[in-house]
């Protein structure tokens, strides 16, 4: 009698003290991501993981209450395709993407050079000649105001790169240099490199620039990460930048070290699979924080660099109809044999025959090895066919997309493509009407790694130029809500963690971002100046003034 009495005690004990949490979030104003239950105004949060989302503010104990203040929660979002490395490094290098002429193109890196006293290298930079009207850059523009630093420099889209004379002097390229199998090393009328190098002629330069140290790259994580989480991005795949494999040893060395704040999904080559299939088999996949198994591989280049592979030639350059960067052939036979081993292929695709070619190499990788679950994933996905959009559909092919890119090419793409082309560019609404899952990022550093600036240019379509007020071929626009799901569930699926991240629901992990304003209730046009007020991975804020658990 005495043992029920004391057990009872304790029942009504724990009911009258109310459930326990490490911490409960109280008046927000919470969209969930969950169609069984949309919008809260209360989570609980234990061990790092949810296990309430509701609106009984009375129901938790927690010891520590925060008070959301009535401000905007979503999940975490998802940066679905970036080269997280070099991105970090670039926060500190010469910027260059909204140098609008010549003139402030060469006092730029003038300035950035006069103030790095050396010969170390200048890299990154992001230029983009089509600001001034599209003439390319010339090694006499910049030879003089580079003093001892050899210099390379990417265009934007990271298809094409710019070199002065002492770069391609240490990397021996000269008149006698011929451009390489899926690449162009442009010349003038004198047959003089003229320093601009497109897609795969780049690495002519990048063989001999020394690779960074274990501890220059550690700088470079911490420096994306940060950015990375002020921008309310919590997790990101990441598509390599040295190579894909140091990369990785940086997310797992920041993982043993306790400082990977974010989580991250590392794709290392295509062409490495076999390495990556014993490296798994003796590794496993890493963890929920770093997890790793995917492979990245190319077909095509850029449109900038008009080097995206078309059926149709160039309208600007009649000769040609861009590049297919890597064998054809190899790309066939890594990807089956990738998918028998179990692996996740993303593949980058951006002219129609581009995505015509991987999507066909999907369609026998799948009959030949058998169905499963493999999420094979197109990057980019941004020139399609009506035709490519139901193979997408019907083989469940994800696209993984881009939007913020079309602010760019909207400027200018009308220069290159005709009417019919550019209409299947940034499909969002037609791959939605057929039932394609969409998933999106930025290619950070090519685009900038905020969501909401994603969001605002899949919703609105407007181009750079303020030219399209309504959108840029608007009849691909899509709602705010889909833009959101595509950052947040459409990612967890395309990074294998569906069920543990993407949705705010009990279970799974206590990602979320606290925003400024409600992005589904201000006009479309405002949603680019949303700030993140705080953002919160594993139930711990790493982000913005929280109390740090």
């Amino acid at each position: 009698m005495t043992r029920l009495i004391v057990l009872f005690s304790i029942v009504l004990l724990c009911a009258c003290s109310g459930d326990q949490a490490d911490s409960v979030y109280v008046n927000g104003q919470i969209w969930t991501g969950d169609v069984s239950n949309p919008v809260a105004t209360v989570m609980a949060v234990k061990d790092g993981k949810i296990i309430y989302v509701g609106d009984d503010a009375a129901k938790f104990s927690g010891k520590d209450k925060v008070d959301l203040d009535g401000k905007w929660v979503y999940p975490g979002f998802t940066d679905n395709h970036t080269h997280f490395l070099s991105a970090g490094y670039g926060l500190s290098s010469v910027y260059l993407k909204d140098a609008m002429t010549p003139e402030e193109f060469i006092k730029r890196i003038r300035e950035f050079s006069a103030s790095h006293p050396g010969d170390t290298w200048i890299m990154e930079g992001s230029w983009d000649h089509e600001n001034w009207g599209g003439e390319l850059p010339s090694k006499a523009w910049i030879d003089s105001v580079t003093g001892d630093h050899p210099l390379f420099i990417t265009r934007y889209d990271g298809h094409m790169a710019f070199a002065n004379s002492k770069a391609m002097q240490l990397a021996g390229v000269t008149a006698a240099t011929i451009s390489p199998a899926g690449g162009v090393l442009v010349k003038d009328a004198n047959g003089e490199p003229t320093g601009i190098f497109k897609d795969a002629a780049m690495n002519l330069i990048l063989k001999v620039i020394p690779d960074p140290t274990p501890a220059q790259l550690d700088e470079y994580l911490q420096a994306a990460v940060e950015h990375a989480l002020s921008k309310g991005v919590t997790q990101v795949n990441d598509m390599g930048s040295y190579g894909g494999w140091k990369d990785l040893e940086t997310y797992r060395r920041a993982v043993a070290a306790g400082n990977m704040k974010l989580r991250m999904y590392s794709f290392v080559p295509l062409a490495t699979w076999q390495q990556l299939d014993t490296f798994v088999q003796r590794n496993g996949r890493g963890d929920d924080m770093v997890h790793w198994g995917g492979l990245k591989g190319y077909v095509d280049g850029s449109l900038g660099s008009t080097t995206a592979w078309f059926h149709q030639p160039y309208l600007d350059d009649p000769h040609s109809h861009g590049l297919n960067i890597t064998d054809t052939s190899d790309l066939r036979k890594w990807v089956l044999g990738a998918d028998k081993a179990g692996l996740h292929v993303a593949v980058h695709a951006i002219g129609d025959k581009a995505n015509d070619f991987i999507l066909g190499v999907y369609d026998e990788a799948r009959k030949v090895n058998g169905e499963r679950d493999r999420r094979f994933r197109v990057e980019h996905a941004q020139h399609v066919t009506k035709n490519a959009i139901s193979n997408f559909a019907r083989q469940q092919v994800v696209a993984s997309m881009h939007p913020y890119h079309l602010v760019d090419d909207g400027i200018w793409a009308y220069k290159r493509l005709d009417t019919n082309r550019l209409k299947g560019t940034y499909a969002f609404r037609s791959m939605l009407e057929n039932k394609v899952m969409i998933t999106f990022g930025s290619d950070w550093p090519v685009a900038p790694v905020d969501p909401m600036l994603g969001i605002y240019a899949a919703v609105t379509r407007r181009t750079g130029d303020n030219k399209n007020p309504d959108g840029w071929y608007p009849a691909e626009k899509m709602t705010v809500e889909e833009a959101i799901r595509a950052y947040t569930t459409g990612n967890a699926f395309a990074s294998f963690l569906d069920g543990k991240t993407g949705v705010l629901k009990a279970g799974n992990y206590a990602d979320f971002t606290v925003l400024d304003q409600d992005i589904q209730q201000i006009a479309p046009e405002k949603i680019k100046d949303v700030r993140v007020l705080h953002t919160v991975v594993n139930g711990k804020y790493v982000y913005g003034p929280g109390k740090q658990k």
